[in-house]
């Protein structure tokens, strides 16, 4: 069932409501994962049978030059997503490989610049690294 926030969501950033486009913005906005495009890809082809890896790439590409999604690089073996846009740090643990959104109370004092050192700034990313609570906790 397509989602009515999705397509309307989609209309207002000036993008043709296509199914595949609508499941896809639905699923990052109902998964916190940080999925990659082949996780998207392979969770969603049961439920769009005509829907392809190329779609979904250039779908999520098209996601984030509207700011509907951000692309994370935390990992440097892949492109995560994430529909969550407003500005906030990820965390990447080392053991299990999860990636994690963090608020730091240090990271929202600092004040958002639009310009600095005469260079006009669009996006700011906070990447951690390091182990998760879980993991910390078997290994004791």
């Amino acid at each position: 069932m397509e989602s009515i926030k999705e397509r309307e969501e989609l209309v207002m950033h000036g993008i043709s409501p296509s199914r595949p486009r609508v499941e896809i913005l639905n699923y990052l906005h109902n998964n916190f994962t940080h999925p990659t495009a082949d996780e998207i890809f392979k969770d969603l082809r049961g439920k769009v049978p005509t829907l392809s890896l190329t779609t979904v790439y250039n779908t999520l590409k098209l996601f984030v030059s509207k700011g509907l999604c951000q692309s994370i690089t935390i990992n440097e073996k892949q492109v995560c997503y994430d529909g969550q846009t407003i500005e906030h740090g990820h965390f990447l643990c080392s053991i299990c490989g999860k990636i994690y959104d963090i608020k730091d109370n240090e990271e929202q004092d600092k004040p958002h610049k639009d310009y600095m050192d005469g260079h006009h700034i669009t996006e700011v990313h906070y990447y951690y690294k390091g182990v998760c609570a879980e993991c910390l906790s078997s290994l004791s």
